[in-house]
């Protein structure tokens, strides 16, 4: 079986999961066969791995880290809240149920065998798992029933190292209260982190010293406070995106307004805008914003229905019909294109009371929520030359997935696409078309300015995003850039100079002689 290390913190929000990212990067240059693991992980950021199954968006970055392909394996339990009704359980990939908080509490034994396999299943496979926690370990609610935090250092015999987040407040009151809370669990924290530092070093080391006189335990490091580092957060926009002004922004001729909805999910499909050098992007429901910008995107959403109405009852779908009218180009991707269309059939009540609901009316589709989720890898092509001057790009292969309950008729045919997951999920079956044979599938629609895709992930390709970018600075009158921002190689700079970082900044030492101890 595999060594092991875990990263637990004590809180939710304090840098675990990019922490278990850069570790996983450094063992990776270390030439060790390395990979996470997250037994639980509560996110609405998902991606779809290639055998089709569905895992956190976080384990998705900590995979690439470590150089290795993401595998259902790495994270056997991923909850998807979607509002009062509780969660939609996804268990080795695949959706299991919905349920209430109560009632997962009673499912954690067949919770927890699904963890056990997974772990080992992966331990067979690499020299090392970086584990990661979730939320905090002295949860002592939780304790008896939880399957992330100590009952996994516990099942693994796994030395803890415990991170806390200085910026919050309260870091060394927070360790302290850990350690006297887990009582016989505490033997496995070994060490301290203190992440998200800003000041004087020099002010912080008395404490330091009296924690470990307090503890018996080491602060190992202390990370300074980086902001946004444009790497993939597990189910929060970072609070940095979210500022309605930034002043490097102010010089960017174009802006993108993604509509912040409550239930948000897969936000992280708009990140390559951020490293592009004349785009200014905005996480906003402001009217102001919306009819004023350049380009408005409606995100993904767990709960697409609740999301609609939302929007309606608050006038926003106002400000994004104004847009539209005033030729701003408007795009939906998953629930926000199922927004877009004439109607929402909601037949098995998934997602509210409603058996239909009156979409935004902006494209010629209709969708009907289904209880079969559709998730696997897709390839996929323009279905000619279309929208918003991107000419001469219909054979240009794209590639991204589909996470998705619901299925759109109408006037569909925006992009051909072929479902490329090895083996898909059974509740996908009648849905998929393999990478080696098969019919074309048809998604997508468009009307005038106004298009939508289930296409997840479809602006991390480079000459789509760039393409699109022009038409935008066409319309401005502005002249089409030649440059193409490189995504998938500022991810992996913007990782090696986290990894670095923690190098810099944390005993590497310990942590090695502690795994191998």
């Amino acid at each position: 079986m595999a060594k092991s290390l875990m990263i637990q913190g004590t809180g939710s929000g304090v840098g675990k999961s990019l922490i278990v990212s850069g570790l996983c990067r450094i063992f990776s240059d270390m030439g060790i066969r390395v990979a996470p693991f997250k037994a639980q992980n509560m996110a609405l950021n998902s991606f779809i791995t290639r055998e089709g199954g569905e895992i956190g968006r976080a384990q998705a970055l900590q995979a690439e880290a470590a150089r290795v392909e993401p595998s259902i394996d790495m994270n056997p339990i991923l909850l998807k809240a979607s509002g009062e009704a509780g969660c939609q359980v996804i268990m080795n990939g695949r959706v299991h149920s919905n349920m209430r908080a109560d009632e997962y509490y009673g499912f954690s034994k067949e919770a927890w065998n699904a963890v056990t396999a997974a772990y080992e299943r992966l331990s067979k496979k690499h020299d090392l798992i970086v584990i990661e926690g979730a939320g905090s370990p002295a949860e002592i609610n939780l304790s008896k029933d939880e399957v992330v935090n100590m009952r996994v250092a516990r099942h693994l015999n796994s030395p803890v190292l415990l991170v806390g987040d200085i910026d919050k407040g309260g870091v060394f009151a927070s360790f302290y209260g850990t350690i006297g809370l887990l009582d016989k669990d505490a033997d496995y924290i070994r060490a301290f982190i203190i992440n998200k530092f800003r000041g004087d070093l020099n002010i912080l080391k008395p404490g330091l010293n009296m924690i470990k006189e307090k503890t018996g335990r080491p602060v190992l490091g202390v990370i300074p406070y980086l902001g946004d580092m444009g790497l993939h957060e597990e189910d929060g926009i970072p609070i940095e995106r979210l500022k309605q002004f930034n002043p490097f922004e102010r010089f960017k001729p174009l802006k993108v307004v993604v509509l912040r909805l409550r239930y948000i999910a897969n936000f992280t499909d708009f990140d390559p805008f951020m490293y592009e050098p004349d785009v200014e992007l905005i996480y906003s429901l402001n009217e102001s914003d919306i009819e004023n910008s350049d380009m408005v995107i409606v995100p993904g959403s767990k709960n697409t229905v609740k999301d609609l109405l939302f929007l309606r009852d608050h006038g926003i779908d106002k400000s994004i019909k104004l847009a539209v009218e005033k030729g701003i180009p408007l795009i939906g991707v998953c629930g926000g294109y199922q927004m877009l269309g004439k109607k929402i059939y909601d037949p098995y009540f998934i997602e509210s009371e409603y058996k239909e609901i009156d979409g935004l009316g902006l494209l010629d589709i209709e969708t009907t929520l289904e209880r079969v989720k559709t998730t696997c890898q897709v390839e996929a092509e323009m279905n000619g030359e279309w929208v918003n001057g991107l000419m001469g790009e219909s054979h240009t292969k794209l590639r991204g997935y589909e996470i998705h309950m619901g299925n759109s008729t109408g006037d569909i045919g925006l992009f051909k696409l072929r479902r490329l997951s090895d083996s898909p999920p059974p509740q996908a079956d009648h849905q998929f078309t393999s990478a080696s044979g098969g019919s074309p599938i048809l998604d997508g629609s468009q009307k005038d300015n106004v298009w939508g895709t289930y296409i997840h992930g479809i602006f991390d390709n480079d000459n789509f995003r760039r393409n699109l970018i022009n038409s935008l600075r066409i319309k401005k009158g502005l002249i089409p850039l030649e440059g193409i921002v490189d995504y998938t190689q500022l991810r992996d700079d913007s990782l090696n100079k986290w990894a670095g970082l923690i190098r810099e900044y944390i005993d590497m030492k310990f942590i090695e002689d502690m795994i191998n101890g």
